[in-house]
């Protein structure tokens, strides 16, 4: 989409679904469309391919009135290595703002790699956060790339376990590390709403904490580790072997009051070479048996169940904050490809098919709804914010996960031909719960299976159940999630 084209056509529908913020990628400067926008060649100017500035102002001005937040997917970790329009050897020098030698190049990516303890390359990307949040009138930014900031090796054939002695040691860049504190630093002077968002697969500690609590300073982390998880799960896992001991653990596995953004999965699996968490699930099926008018395959049957637990799960557990990467709400069938060499520059998979979801004959449309209405629930309920939370099972063999989160109860059965009638589920709550949400409902692809039971109220039963207070019984049919909520007047 051109600028204008995201305006008119893609805002609107964010909105609809619920979304208070877009994180708009590709914006700053890059000659190389197939990078995805990551080598950077001027990072004062914005992408002319999509439009001009003055669009993009619109874009965002426009997006305010809709009440929703723009972040700049900033790219301040490395630079494109272009000699001709970038940065690199811009003096005839290889080293005036990046490291001279292999500290200064990152092979993986091909790029450059700033020097952070020179003033002017400070004052450089400093200059460039304050342009784009006084110019554009950014919210903020997410920070792509921290992990290869923070430490000299890069995060390249690492694994972090979660000692300290890997975070804090002579492989870490303390330049990098200051440069962050001050990027969030200022950008949080310039604008006290600004939300900055750190892309780190480490765990380093305190990056989510204030600069003034001695921290990094980020407001938000991403959670990298759950779309791993997800994908690792769908390719490597029968679905009776899912251990839900490890799922749970992985969805809740963050460091003690620093916010997450959780995500079932992102523009990486959605790129060329890498498979969305809709093509593991329906397989070549995405392409032949998605009409309405077929009857529902068992790959399909299970792919659209599979699909809408995954992101409840997903948004109930993982993070502070929840994102979906354009398209993947309602399982866009196709990767995401830019003109390059290696496809004859096509620009075939360059796009978003946006019509899928609005046509009543496919069942695109039920994924769609199914987002829309998981988005308003957190909305009116904001159990995402809450620190209250308990598993309360985690059964193996039901294959049954629940949990309360906020003032909500969650019900997961993951059991692929299992449904359990009279099931005690445990809760501290005293009152009686009503359904408020349920995947399996014929509104969102389901079969109804619950559907007599959406206006009940489920009594409390007053005994210790799962180590919690009381107990409701409920019929949870396989491959099925409900939400609750106590009638507490």
């Amino acid at each position: 989409h051109t600028y204008k084209e995201f305006t008119q056509k893609v805002l609107p529908r964010v909105k609809r679904l619920g979304y208070n913020c877009i994180q708009l990628m590709a914006v700053m400067e890059h000659s190389y469309y197939g990078s995805f926008g990551y080598h950077v060649t001027n990072f004062f100017a914005i992408a002319n391919r999509s439009g001009e500035t003055v669009d993009l102002k619109e874009l965002i001005d426009t997006a305010h009135g809709l009440g929703i937040y723009v972040l700049l997917d900033i790219v301040h970790s490395h630079a494109s290595s272009n000699a001709f329009d970038g940065l690199g050897d811009i003096d005839g020098t290889e080293y005036q703002y990046f490291h001279e030698g292999a500290r200064g190049r990152h092979e993986l990516w091909d790029s450059k790699l700033f020097d952070y303890s020179k003033w002017e390359v400070i004052r450089f990307l400093l200059s460039n956060i304050a342009w784009y949040l006084n110019e554009y009138k950014f919210d903020g930014f997410r920070f792509d790339g921290i992990t290869s900031m923070l430490y000299h090796h890069h995060g390249l054939g690492v694994g972090f376990s979660g000692g300290y002695h890997e975070y804090f040691s002579m492989g870490t860049d303390l330049d990098a590390v200051v440069y962050l504190m001050l990027a969030n630093y200022i950008t949080h002077k310039l604008c006290p709403g600004a939300i900055t968002i750190a892309e780190d697969v480490s765990g380093m500690p305190s990056l989510g904490r204030s600069v003034q609590d001695g921290g990094v300073g980020f407001d938000y982390r991403l959670a990298m580790a759950v779309p791993d998880k997800w994908i690792k799960l769908l390719k490597e896992t029968k679905d009776e072997d899912w251990d839900l001991d490890d799922l749970a653990h992985t969805l809740t596995n963050r460091r003690w009051d620093e916010k997450c953004v959780g995500y079932a999965e992102s523009h990486d699996q959605a790129l060329v070479g890498d498979k969305t968490i809709s093509m593991w699930l329906f397989d070549k099926e995405i392409y032949y048996n998605m009409s309405c008018h077929q009857h529902e395959t068992p790959i399909v049957h299970r792919g659209m169940a599979l699909h809408k637990m995954i992101r409840l799960i997903t948004l109930a557990l993982s993070g502070e904050a929840y994102l979906t990467f354009m398209g993947n709400e309602f399982g866009h069938p196709e990767w995401i490809d830019f003109p390059r060499q290696g496809n004859n520059f096509s620009y075939h998979y360059a796009r978003r098919q946006w019509d899928l979801p609005e046509r009543d004959d496919l069942r695109y449309k039920f994924l769609d709804r199914f987002d829309e209405a998981m988005i308003h629930l957190e909305e009116k309920y904001q159990f995402m914010i809450s620190k209250y939370k308990y598993i309360s099972r985690k059964h193996h063999e039901d294959k049954v996960l629940a949990f309360e989160k906020g003032d909500l109860l969650f019900v997961f059965n993951f059991h692929a031909t299992k449904s359990f009638e009279h099931y005690r589920i445990g809760t501290d709550s005293p009152h009686e719960h009503q359904i408020v949400l349920d995947t399996d409902d014929e509104y969102f692809g389901g079969h109804n299976r619950v559907k007599p039971a959406h206006s009940n109220k489920f009594p409390i039963i007053k005994d210790r159940w799962d180590n919690r207070n009381n107990y409701i019984q409920i019929y949870i049919p396989a491959r099925s999630a409900l939400v609750f909520r106590p009638l507490k007047d």
